[in-house]
């Protein structure tokens, strides 16, 4: 079982990969929400087994770097095209 989670996890690194390296992808905001689609569940599941919501705090970490990397993007985008 741990043998085929690395190959998936392999797998899609290097799908990742291909797509950023592609000159046109603006990936802050989907590999953002990939990650924390797939960081989600560890906090909801502790937070449903001991109803302790200090947890969501851990989410704000994700959120903080989507966003932080995807403003440099939007700035020079709005940059040239005035």
């Amino acid at each position: 079982m741990q043998k085929a989670l690395l190959a998936a996890a392999v797998a899609v690194a290097l799908l990742i990969t291909y797509i950023d390296s592609l000159p046109t992808w603006d990936d802050a905001g989907v590999i953002g929400l990939f990650v924390l689609a797939i960081g989600l569940w560890i906090p909801l599941r502790r937070i449903l087994l001991t109803h302790d919501f200090r947890l969501l705090i851990v989410l704000l970490f994700p959120l903080v770097g989507v966003y932080a990397g995807r403003a440099p993007g939007k700035l020079a985008r709005k940059l040239l095209q005035s």
